[in-house]
C-alpha cells in the first residue's frame, strides 16, 4: 500500500543540514520497531503462538483446536492492521486494552468462555506471543548512537506503539540496551497511541524537557511524522524501514531528514551545537492581562432558569404513553415517580461521582438505564435505552424554563465587535437542549464554540471542558477569562486548566451561604455582581484600564460565614 513515490531525503544528497538539526537536542526520542530494531516475521511464528495459546487455555479445561486458534489469530492480526491504519488518521487515538485485543480481535470468533479466559491473562499472553511472531535485530548504528547520546549528556527515550510494552522491555534488556535508555513509553501502558501528540508530550516531560527541544526518530509517515508535528517536536527524522514509503494514506507533513539507517544520524548529533540552557519543563504562568477569549458557563451565567414541575409531569406522562404503546405496562404515576427518582440520583451523582481525579458525565444510557429503569417493569429498560438520547433531550427541555440574564446580549455583541471569541463551557445533561435555548434567545450566532459536558464526556470541575473550548478557539487557556457562578466547579476547572482569569458572577444558581462557602475554598480572581459588571471589567482589561477589574474579596457577610 502506498500513497506516492518514496520520500526524498535532502540529508542524503549532501544538501545543507536543516536548521532543526543544527542544535543539539535536550532529549532524543526513538521509536522501537524500524529504528532501534528491525523486525522480521517468523515463518512459523503464528503456529507457535497458536500452540502457546492452546497450552495456556487448556489449563482451564478448554478443548481447543490448534488450527482454529491459528485461523483466529491470523484473522485478528489482519483486522488489527486495518484498525491501526484507521487510528493513524485520527487526531488523538486511544490504545486498545489487552483484554480488548484478545476478546475483540485475536479470538473474536472463539466461544465466550475461551475469550474470557484469554482476557483474564491478556497481559501475559501478549508478552508471550510477541517474540514468537517476529525476530528482532538491532539496527546498524543504534548502539553507537545510544552511547554517544549518553556521553553528550542527552537522555534517550523510547516512544513506541506496542501491544506489549512488557515484551519490548524484555527485548531491550536481552540485547543490552536498556541501561542506555532513560525512559520507555509504550502505548499499551500509556493508553494512547501515536499519532496522538500526548505520546511525545509525556516522553519529553518524563525527561524533564519539552517536545520543541527534542529530536524524534521514527520510521512511518502516518504515525511518527504526524505525532511529532502535532506535538511540536524540534526535529522529526525517519530511518527507512519496510513501512516508510508505503503509508496507508497520503500524509501532508514531512520529516526534517530521512536516513537509511540510524548510524547516519550519528554525525549530525555530533556536529549539532549545544542548545541554549533554558529551564526544563517551563510552565506558562497565568497571565491576568489582556484576554484573547471569553469562556462562559451557560446556566446561571448566560441564562437564569426556573424549574417547571408541571412540564416534567407532562413529559413523564408522554413517556408512559409511548411505553404502553410499545407493549410495556407503565402507568403514568409510576413513570412520574421513576423520573423523580432519577432526578435525585443524578443530582447526588453530580456531587459525589468521580473516578480518580476525573469527573465523568452521566450518559443518556446511564440516566435512563440505571436511574430510571429500576423503578419500572423490567421489560421497559430496553425501550428506554433505545430511546435514551431523544428522551434526554425531551427531559432537558421540560425540566426548566430559562431566559438570558440582563446584559448578556450586550456583552456578546461587544465581544463580536472587539474580536474576542466566546465559548460556552457548561455542565449539562443535554448540549442539544442548551443550543436550542441559546437559539431561541437569539444569541447563538454570537457564540464561537461549545463545550457541553455530555458531549465532551466530563463535567466541571474536570478541566476537560475548558480545554475542549480553548482548543476549539485556538487559544491558550492562560489568555482567557472564564466566567462561572459556582466556585467549586467553575473556579476549580479554570485553575486546573490554567485559565488566566477566573471570574465568579453573582445572581446564579448558588444560594448566598453556599456561594460564601465556595468562595472561601475556591477564590476567583474577580467576584462581580452582574453580567454588566463582567462586561465593564472585560472592557477595562482590553482597553488597559484596570479600574473596574477589582480582585475578588469577600463581603462582610461572607467574611463572617
Amino acid at each position: 500500500m502506498t500513497s506516492g513515490p518514496p520520500l526524498h531525503s535532502p540529508a542524503l544528497d549532501a544538501e545543507p543540514v536543516p536548521n532543526a538539526l543544527r542544535v543539539r537536542p535536550a532529549a532524543l526520542l526513538l521509536d522501537f520497531g524500524g529504528v532501534v530494531f528491525e523486525t522480521r516475521k517468523r515463518p512459523e511464528g503464528l503456529r507457535d503462538a497458536a500452540a502457546l495459546v492452546c497450552t495456556e487455555l487448556r489449563r482451564a479445561g478448554h478443548a481447543l483446536d490448534p488450527e482454529r486458534v491459528h485461523a483466529s489469530l491470523a484473522a485478528g492480526l489482519a483486522a488489527l492492521r486495518h484498525w491501526k491504519h484507521a487510528m493513524s488518521r485520527t487526531r488523538e487515538p486511544a490504545e486498545l486494552t489487552h483484554r480488548a485485543l484478545w476478546e475483540d480481535f485475536l479470538l473474536a470468533d472463539q466461544p465466550a468462555s475461551i475469550r474470557a479466559r484469554a482476557a483474564g491473562d491478556a497481559l501475559h499472553l501478549m508478552a508471550a506471543i510477541n517474540p514468537l511472531l517476529n525476530d528482532h535485530e538491532v539496527r546498524p548504528g543504534v548502539r553507537d548512537l545510544l552511547s554517544t547520546a549518553r556521553d553528550l549528556g542527552i537522555p534517550v527515550g523510547i516512544v513506541s506503539n506496542a501491544h506489549s510494552g512488557l515484551a519490548h522491555r524484555r527485548l531491550l534488556r536481552q540485547f543490552g540496551l536498556a541501561d542506555l535508555l532513560a525512559v520507555q513509553l509504550y502505548s499499551d501502558e500509556a493508553g494512547i497511541r501515536k499519532p496522538h501528540p500526548g505520546m511525545m508530550h509525556r516522553a519529553a516531560a518524563a525527561l524533564a524537557t519539552t517536545p520543541d527541544r527534542c529530536w524524534y526518530v521514527g520510521d512511518t509517515q502516518d504515525r511518527d511524522v504526524q505525532s511529532g508535528r502535532r506535538a511540536g517536536v524540534g526535529a522529526v527524522i525517519l530511518t527507512r524501514s519496510k513501512h516508510t514509503d508505503s503509508p496507508p494514506f497520503a500524509v501532508v507533513e514531512r520529516p526534517d531528514a530521512i536516513f537509511d539507517t540510524p548510524e547516519q544520524l550519528l554525525p549530525l548529533l555530533l556536529e549539532a551545537r549545544p542548545g541554549p540552557q533554558t529551564p526544563p519543563r517551563p510552565v506558562s504562568p497565568r497571565r491576568p492581562g489582556t484576554p484573547k477569549a471569553l469562556l462562559l458557563d451557560q446556566g446561571g451565567v448566560l441564562t437564569s432558569s426556573v424549574k417547571t414541575p408541571q412540564a416534567i409531569a407532562g413529559f413523564a406522562t408522554e413517556v408512559a404513553i409511548r411505553l404502553r404503546a410499545a407493549g410495556h405496562a407503565v402507568p403514568d404515576h409510576q413513570m412520574v415517580a421513576a423520573l423523580d427518582h432519577a432526578r435525585r440520583a443524578y443530582q447526588a451523582g453530580k456531587r459525589t461521582e468521580r473516578i480518580g481525579d476525573r469527573y465523568p458525565e452521566v450518559t443518556p444510557a446511564k440516566f435512563w438505564g440505571e436511574f430510571v429503569a429500576p423503578h419500572l417493569p423490567a421489560t421497559a429498560r430496553d425501550w428506554l435505552l433505545a430511546e435514551s438520547t431523544e428522551l434526554t433531550f425531551g427531559y432537558a427541555q421540560a425540566k426548566s424554563s430559562c431566559q438570558v440574564r440582563d446584559g448578556v446580549s450586550e456583552l456578546l455583541a461587544w465581544c463580536r465587535e472587539a474580536a474576542i471569541p466566546v465559548a460556552i463551557v457548561s455542565n449539562t445533561i443535554c448540549g442539544r437542549s442548551g443550543r436550542r435555548r441559546l437559539r431561541e434567545a437569539g444569541v447563538i450566532e454570537l457564540i464561537g464554540a461549545f463545550a457541553y459536558s455530555d458531549e465532551v464526556g466530563y463535567r466541571k470541575p474536570d478541566p476537560a471542558l475548558v480545554l475542549a473550548a480553548t482548543r476549539a478557539l485556538g487559544v491558550d487557556p492562560a489568555d482567557c477569562w472564564f466566567v462561572g457562578d459556582k466556585p467549586w466547579r467553575d473556579v476549580a476547572a479554570a485553575r486546573a486548566a490554567g485559565v488566566g482569569t477566573a471570574v465568579v458572577v453573582r445572581g446564579g444558581a448558588p444560594a448566598d451561604d453556599a456561594l460564601a462557602d465556595g468562595l472561601a475554598a475556591d477564590r476567583p480572581d474577580l467576584l462581580l455582581d452582574s453580567i454588566t459588571a463582567v462586561h465593564e471589567a472585560l472592557r477595562a482589561a482590553i482597553e488597559g484600564s484596570p479600574a473596574t477589574a477589582v480582585p475578588a474579596r469577600p463581603t462582610s457577610a461572607e467574611s463572617q460565614s
